[in-house]
């Protein structure tokens, strides 16, 4: 069972490095415009852009997503690392329940513009938001699956 439970947890951690290392820094050297947290240029973010003009909040870009991005890599460190693990998944689960409560907001939406242009009415159909809840998901799982220290004597 215990083998199981490292199995599981390193498949959910590894997942969530992905996805985190994959919306702040991409694999280069041709990142999607609009969608990469540290590449982007200030005020080209889709998704902060967004928040920051519906809000009225400037804030929000390129501050908010400069820092979301730096919190971001610390979870996907501290999930790479067996012994931190844990602290990671708590730190991803804050990250990713705010991004869904931002998605539940009135200023982004579940369904986000896929450009800036305001003459595109074209979205990304929600899926960057179940994106965010079966990750949340993920770190919810990995808090109660992984097995932690064992207790030998």
């Amino acid at each position: 069972m215990r083998l199981f439970r490292h199995l599981v947890s390193w498949a959910l951690a590894l997942f969530l490095v992905a996805m985190f290392v994959q919306a702040t820094i991409h694999p280069l050297p041709n990142p999607p415009e609009g969608l990469v947290k540290f590449f982007d240029p200030p005020g080209e973010n889709i998704v902060f852009q967004t928040i920051a003009t519906k809000s009225g909040i400037s804030l929000y870009e390129p501050a908010g997503r400069v820092a979301v991005g730096l919190i971001e890599l610390m979870a996907a460190l501290f999930l790479f690392l067996p012994m931190t693990r844990r602290f990671g998944a708590f730190l991803s689960a804050g990250v990713l329940g705010g991004a869904v409560a931002m998605h539940l907001s009135p200023w982004l939406g579940r369904e986000i513009p896929v450009s800036l242009d305001p003459k595109t009415t074209a979205t990304d159909g929600g899926m960057l938001f179940m994106l965010a809840i079966v990750m949340l998901v993920c770190s919810l799982l990995l808090m109660v699956v992984h097995p932690g220290r064992s207790e030998r004597n």
